[in-house]
């Protein structure tokens, strides 16, 4: 059978249980299905077990999620930062940012570089599109950094929560032999999500809504690794946010900058959290 579309509700993956519907594209009918496979965190003792509220596979509506208020982390977003600062993904220091502001954190995703490491972001990635309320058929990575972030996000909603949904990638120039053309995997279709490490500019994603708009299929949302939650050069929004506000898109992200400070506080970590008090204070978002 085939998932028309996904939609999780922010209560549908708790620490408790998951229950879900399921609505397949060839019947008017709705069948549910409980108890599926939890979503598997890097640490398997925190596995998931049915029982929990219920989550609707419905229509094609997407929701933006508030960040702005700084809930608690949940347990995929600690082992995420934890892994992260593990793999040197993610460091504490001094960094001059493009944008010239010097930073008290670095995040380089190109860094995901081994096997089992790629496949603990995959993990993160799906957990936080069940906890998100993202409504999909297809993923899409823009190249370069996206191509594996989508293919393992992919496997990982394959392996974890058993949707088996296409994705695809682009190449930077098209090819002109074979079977040609710059679309790499699944033909666009749908409501796609775009997956990616974060925005800074936001131009590998509107190039991306582009290609998908192209295709005639929709963006449906973006899903990063990080929000810095940090206003941009000229203005008062976030990348994330002028994404949201141009194209009236939901951006999620495993991880922000609420996170983030969270972890150094529970850590102990006093001298990294002051610093990134700090550059809030300077750079951060207004409430």
């Amino acid at each position: 059978m085939r998932i028309a579309a996904m939609r999780l509700s922010p209560s549908a993956c708790s620490s408790v249980g998951l229950t879900v519907a399921v609505k397949l594209s060839n019947s008017a009918s709705t069948m549910y299905a409980s108890a599926w496979r939890a979503i598997l965190p890097a640490r398997c003792d925190r596995c998931l077990r049915p029982g929990g509220s219920l989550a609707r596979l419905d229509a094609m509506t997407s929701t933006t999620p508030s960040r702005t208020q700084s809930a608690p982390a949940r347990d995929y977003q600690t082992d995420f930062i934890e892994l992260c600062m593990r793999l040197g993904v993610l460091k504490f220091g001094t960094f001059r940012l493009k944008s010239g502001r010097d930073s008290p954190y670095f995040f380089n995703a190109g860094l995901f570089s081994t096997g089992r490491g790629i496949a603990a972001v995959g993990r993160a990635y799906a957990a936080a599109i069940a906890a998100s309320g993202l409504s999909f058929e297809m993923l899409f990575g823009p190249a370069y950094k996206g191509i594996p972030l989508v293919a393992v996000t992919a496997a990982a909603l394959a392996d974890t929560q058993g949707l088996d949904l296409p994705f695809a990638f682009n190449r930077k120039e098209a090819k002109d032999h074979g079977e040609g053309g710059r679309i790499v995997g699944g033909p666009l279709r749908g409501n796609v999500l775009i997956v990616d490490d974060v925005i800074t500019a936001g131009t590998a994603v509107r190039e991306s809504i582009d290609i998908i708009r192209d295709a005639g299929a929709r963006p449906a949302g973006v899903l990063l690794a990080l929000d810095r939650q940090e206003r941009g050069a000229d203005g008062h929004l976030s990348a994330v946010q002028e994404v949201r506000a141009q194209f009236g898109i939901p951006v999620v992200a495993v991880i922000g900058l609420d996170e983030l400070m969270q972890h150094m506080q529970a850590q102990g970590r006093t001298a990294e959290l002051a610093s990134m008090q700090s550059y809030r204070a300077r750079y951060g978002l207004a409430d």
